[in-house]
């Protein structure tokens, strides 16, 4: 039998610049402790754990939870790219879900250094080998540059192309990140900036800036998922529900174009299935924390959740229907743009984010009212999962 898969414990830790962090087993540490205190119960009542991190080696989770204790429990180290924090919440909730455990913790945590992301297995098949190859097929004409530059670059290109876009939306929506950032203490960067500034700053490939795209950063975030029996067992009365939730990866049709390699499709068939299990739909939803490591991926996904027509993002950005006032508020902690984009802890950050809006506890970025929300984080190479939450009363 199904069981009801309910967050009732999250937390992160404020993110930092590399060289500014604490160890990964200390920030993850501190995740997990937050989380255990926030669900108001003890290690020892955790039946399973998974891991999430990209750049570490193995049982590292270990490392991190034998911080707070050991309990002899299953750990899973779970590594999905970006997406990795999102992976760890999927198979906490399938674990609930099928019955499998009664209270199962995710966290992430993730050791950056500066600069773009690198390869570090260079003495072996790259697992974003098929990406380059079709990127230089699909774009001769564009330089040699870090993969994840290389395909969203292109990708913000083609969608300016298709649809006749300005280019300025790009910079508006970093515009409106770091408006949102202002009010979230667990923000990296929290100055605004306009326009012009954002369209002014330093190019770092044919089609972005530097201000439109995400900082290397550290950090750790936690989430703690139980039944509806624990719940009502341990007289738990602030868990969110996870309505549903979906994870897709490539299809021969990511070939296509750069929109697709980027994962649009990816994110059209999550956000589908995932609309589809709820009997809900994108009008649905009141507030979004999705996947900006660029800002043409935040402008790419607004269309793949539906949250817009295609080819409609310039207006849905124009009539400032991404913002509060609007239709949706989205990334209100500011996104990976603001806050930071630690590759394992990311996914459970948004989780955490979204958590704390569904209870009324966002402080001064606090969306009135709001009772559904959505998740959306991406990893090339590639998997999507998208997740929509519900206040349980």
């Amino acid at each position: 039998m199904t069981s009801q898969a309910n967050v009732i414990g999250v937390s992160m830790v404020k993110f930092e610049k590399p060289g500014k962090n604490e160890p990964y087993e200390i920030m993850a540490s501190k995740a997990i402790t937050g989380a255990l205190k926030d669900a108001g119960i003890d290690l020892s009542q955790v039946d399973q754990a998974y891991a999430s991190y990209v750049y570490g080696d193995s049982t590292c989770g270990q490392t991190a939870l034998y911080q707070v204790g050991m309990t002899g429990i299953p750990i899973i180290n779970v590594n999905n790219n970006c997406s990795s924090g999102s992976t760890a919440l999927y198979m906490a909730r399938q674990a609930v879900e099928s019955g499998a455990a009664d209270c199962v913790l995710a966290f992430g945590f993730e050791e950056m250094k500066p600069g773009a992301l690198g390869e570090n297995w260079t003495d072996r098949t790259s697992p974003f080998q098929w990406i380059y190859n079709r990127f230089e097929e699909l774009n001769p004409e564009l330089p040699e540059g870090p993969v994840a530059l290389k395909v969203f670059g292109a990708a913000g290109i083609e969608y300016l192309e298709k649809y006749g876009a300005n280019p300025e939306i790009f910079g508006k929506v970093a515009v409106k990140s770091r408006k949102h950032a202002v009010n979230n203490p667990y923000s990296l960067f929290t100055k605004e900036l306009n326009l012009d500034e954002v369209m002014n700053s330093p190019v770092i490939y044919p089609g972005l800036t530097r201000f439109m795209a995400c900082p290397p950063t550290c950090g750790a975030a936690a989430v703690i998922v139980c039944s509806d029996s624990f719940a009502k067992k341990h007289h738990i009365d602030h868990s969110v529900k996870i309505v549903a939730q979906s994870m897709t990866t490539d299809t021969p049709d990511t070939y296509e174009d750069n929109l697709r390699l980027v994962g649009s499709r990816m994110t059209a068939r999550a956000a589908n299935l995932v609309y589809e299990k709820a009997g809900i739909g994108p009008d649905d939803v009141d507030v979004v924390e999705l996947h900006d490591c660029f800002t043409p991926n935040e402008v790419i996904t607004y269309e793949g959740l539906g949250l817009c027509g295609e080819g409609e993002a310039e207006k849905f950005i124009n009539d400032r229907d991404n913002t509060y006032g609007g239709k949706y508020v989205i990334n209100p902690s500011g996104g990976l743009m603001s806050k930071g984009h630690p590759l394992g802890a990311t996914g459970l950050a948004q989780c955490t984010e979204l958590v704390w809006h569904l209870r009324g506890q966002a402080g001064q970025r606090q969306v009135e009212g709001a009772r559904t929300a959505l998740q959306h984080n991406l990893g090339l190479g590639g998997a999507c999962v998208v997740t929509l939450y519900q206040k349980s009363n």
